[in-house]
């Protein structure tokens, strides 16, 4: 048994994580779990609800996407919600067992003006809630990431989806370069960052492990891992990809956990495909945060009654806030 932390590092290889995430599984599990409670010593998973604020009609092209301008998908272009709408959505999120609350923004990147300005009030009013709050909306400039900041934003969710190489098979209306830029933006900004991917788009192994090679070699890491399942969305062009085998998601949040011990792992999109058992492993794994409500932006999420039941016969606790509003 470990008796010591380890050494929180910033320079894994490839190599090194290839060799975890091909781990017997319970040997990985175990590793994880060992390393999970050093670092998170309670039986704690943080409530997290998501809220589409502008949903539709999306520039960038995204191949798993239904929010996309490029796809022919059953998402149309909805009206942005007002001030008042998310707010009222935020505070019946707290209602519910909530601790954070995410906003997303079917954006290329943060519009000035208006759009802005509107945003930037629901950060502070979110806020006053007493909840974490964290905003998706795409590229942002330092400028924009600093007013951010100044209203009380938590975190900011800009994930990198895939692997470098693998990523022009997916998106090619912005680059990975793009995405680093963004993440370094809210970084110098002191917003803390949520920063994740996505397995089952046809990738391989190898682009699993350089995917979170980059996320783990970055200096702090990612407050905020999200690990998610792709949700095949009929007129996507993903829509035919398989389901992910779920111990292939238990693996993922294994080695993220072991990567990057403080991080919180949220187990995200596709979790509506999981057994209850599935995800009690994604649990044992390391994976300590949930999104709960019932809708992920345009896809289903699992019902908030199963979760708690769930969480209470496991002898969960829900996580506090860890900034004071």
């Amino acid at each position: 048994m470990l008796r010591t932390r380890l050494e929180i590092r910033h320079n894994w290889t490839t190599v090194e994580i290839l060799d975890i995430l091909q781990q017997p599984l319970l040997e990985l599990v175990y590793r994880a779990q060992t390393i999970h409670r050093q670092y998170n010593p309670h039986n704690n998973i943080q409530l997290a609800t998501l809220l589409s604020v502008k949903t539709g009609g999306c520039a960038e092209d995204c191949g798993y996407c239904a929010q996309s301008v490029h796809h022919k998908t059953a998402v149309n272009p909805q009206p942005t919600l007002t001030v008042g709408e998310v707010l009222a959505k935020a505070s019946q999120a707290k209602k519910l067992g909530a601790t954070r609350f995410c906003m997303g923004w079917a954006w290329r990147e943060i519009r000035e003006g208006k759009a802005f300005e509107e945003m930037l009030a629901m950060v502070r009013g979110v806020r006053e809630l007493g909840l974490e709050v964290c905003v998706t909306a795409g590229m942002l400039s330092e400028a924009q990431a600093q007013r951010l900041a100044e209203a009380g934003l938590t975190a900011y969710n800009h994930n990198l989806d895939t692997s470098p190489e693998f990523y022009e098979q997916l998106i090619t209306t912005r680059t990975y370069a793009d995405r680093l830029q963004t993440l370094d933006c809210v970084r110098h900004a002191g917003i803390t960052i949520c920063c994740g991917g996505i397995i089952g788009m046809g990738e391989t192994l190898h682009d699993r492990a350089r995917m979170l090679e980059v996320l783990a070699t970055l200096n702090p890491h990612p407050e905020s891992v999200p690990i998610n399942a792709l949700v095949s969305i009929e007129g996507t062009p993903l829509q035919d990809q398989p389901p992910v085998n779920p111990l292939e998601l238990v693996r993922m949040c294994a080695t993220a956990r072991i990567l990057m011990p403080k991080a919180t792992v949220r187990l995200s999109a596709g979790r509506t495909s999981l057994s209850r058992e599935a995800q009690v492993l994604c649990f044992l794994a390391g994976a300590n945060s949930i999104f709960y409500g019932e809708k992920l932006l345009t896809t289903g999420n699992p019902d908030r009654d199963r979760d708690r039941q769930l969480l209470e016969e496991i002898g969960a606790t829900i996580l506090n806030p860890f900034l004071e509003a």
